[in-house]
């Protein structure tokens, strides 16, 4: 994600803090450049460590595992996504407020061209894919309590915040997959849009 103007208030990067960004994007640029020529479960964390110039000690700084390389670690993933959901405005309803946990979701790639080589990665890597799903069903199964505290229509039970949090998902997997195959062309959201369109009808 990019960096941007720090808010008033809000403390400026320190030197540190910029070299350690550097550093943890010149050991994703790698790890991205080396799984997309050979493939993720060719590549190792040594290669990736020595072709980054760092030790692998250094590299598990930044990333705790192989797979947060790709798509970050999960308990990142899962806090992002229920964080924007509950923080959404008084009055968001649970379509609007999924809506925006997938564009936070997506403002994780620092360029529509690195978001392509992950998902491109995830898509077609089995290892990936599966660690993808399990990701999703604890993200599913973590924002029902928030949709149930409010943000669904009045008298929604656990079924059906079920029923629209899979749908959001599916939906956004499905714009995911189309992205794919236009070779990245259009707008993800666009495409989550319209796919929704469809379903609701």
């Amino acid at each position: 994600m990019t960096q941007g103007t720090p808010g008033k208030g809000a403390a400026a990067p320190t030197l540190w803090d910029r070299t350690r960004q550097l550093a943890a994007q010149e050991i994703l640029q790698t790890a991205l450049r080396l799984f997309t020529q050979q493939g993720y479960d060719e590549t190792t964390i040594a290669q990736i460590a020595r072709e980054a110039g760092v030790s692998q000690r250094t590299l598990f700084r930044y990333f705790g595992a192989k797979e947060d390389l790709i798509g970050g670690s999960e308990e990142r993933f899962v806090t992002l996504l229920t964080e924007t959901v509950r923080n959404q405005p008084a009055g968001t309803g649970a379509w609007e407020a999924l809506r925006a946990a997938f564009e936070a979701a997506l403002s994780l790639h620092t360029s529509p061209e690195q978001a392509l080589e992950r998902f491109r990665l995830v898509h077609h890597t089995e290892s990936l894919r599966a660690a993808y799903l399990g990701k999703r069903v604890r993200c599913q199964e973590e924002l029902l309590p928030l949709l149930e505290a409010g943000l669904a229509p009045s008298g929604t039970d656990r079924g059906q915040a079920r029923a629209i949090v899979a749908t959001a998902f599916a939906c956004f997997d499905a714009a995911t997959a189309t992205w794919l195959e236009n070779d990245g062309q259009g707008d993800i959201l666009d495409l989550y849009d319209r796919g929704l369109a469809a379903v609701h009808g």
